[in-house]
């Protein structure tokens, strides 16, 4: 009996720690990812990445159809404001390149913009472990991932991690 509690505690422990690991580098399946560009171009992720080398970038992962990445745009361009020397890559979740150009007008975002290729379900949105939106990242400048996970543009750890990134 102690044996199999021992074994299910370790378990436990590992299954925890696995699932606390964020990710530091970006999937083969992400980078090689096709997306849009706001003229109607395609563009592979690990080109828009390439883009900006040497620069922190904040990615905001959104839909004009998402009410709580709408909410947070708010919070989103107080961001802009106090780290103004980040890059802030949006990649949208939306449906059609239509409905994509109206959000980015509609809600006034101010960045650079990316549509995905096959939404939220998709091959990105699987290699990042997608499972809401927004989904703030933060990428440094070195190309290593500093944040992979928050959903809020004000939480804390996203914050620190800007600094930290100064």
């Amino acid at each position: 009996m102690i044996k199999k509690l021992f074994a299910l505690t370790a378990l436990l422990i590992s299954i925890v720690g696995c699932a606390q690991n964020e990710e530091t580098n970006f999937r083969k399946e992400a980078l090689s990812n096709a997306m849009v560009t706001v003229e109607n171009e395609p563009i592979e992720f690990a080109e828009i990445l390439k883009k900006y080398e040497g620069k922190t970038i904040v990615i905001d992962v959104w839909a004009s159809w998402c009410s709580d990445c709408i909410k947070g745009m708010p919070k989103l361009k107080e961001l802009q404001v106090k780290y103004p020397d980040a890059i802030y890559l949006f990649i949208s979740m939306d449906k059609t390149y239509e409905a994509w150009k109206n959000g980015i007008e509609k809600y006034d975002v101010n960045g650079e913009h990316y549509l995905t290729s096959d939404g939220m379900k998709g091959v990105f949105g699987k290699s990042i472990n997608l499972n809401w939106i927004p989904r703030y990242m933060i990428v440094d400048k070195t190309g290593k991932i500093a944040l992979y996970n928050v959903i809020e543009a004000d939480d804390e750890k996203l914050i620190k991690t800007l600094e930290s990134l100064k």
